[in-house]
């Protein structure tokens, strides 16, 4: 194998590589993404119950194996501000999946540059 085709072949396995690695990642944090998404559908739908719930009623909350009296405004703002806090992770979580694809998208196009040139040096020999 020429010189010029073998420096190829290795820039060709080092952007393959880091495009797999991109994927991979990529996948994870969309994982990430589902259960954040999941989370903050729990929660919504935990505030919107206690929305229904009058001055009179009685909230509980577990800690562990025993269920402890809670106050219901309180119970509110603690789920309201996990919302908050989960939002904010979604929205973060997000820009870093848009930024991802882009890598991935140039990391791909890297490759097929790549495999074309190697192809036509391999058939110039």
């Amino acid at each position: 194998m020429e010189k010029g085709s073998a420096a190829l072949l290795k820039k060709l396995q080092a952007e393959l590589e880091s495009y797999q690695t991109s994927q991979k990642t990529f996948m994870k944090l969309a994982k990430q993404r589902t259960i954040l998404e999941g989370q903050l559908n729990e929660n919504k739908w935990v505030l919107d119950e206690l929305n229904l719930l009058g001055p009179d009623n009685k909230v509980y909350k577990l800690y562990g194996p025993v269920l402890v009296k809670q106050d219901l405004e309180e119970s509110r703002q603690n789920v309201g501000k996990r919302i908050e806090y989960i939002s904010k992770e979604l929205k973060s979580s997000n820009k870093t999946l848009e930024t991802m694809e882009k890598d991935i998208g140039k990391h791909r196009e890297n490759v097929q540059k790549l495999q074309q040139q190697y192809q036509v040096a391999v058939a110039m020999k």
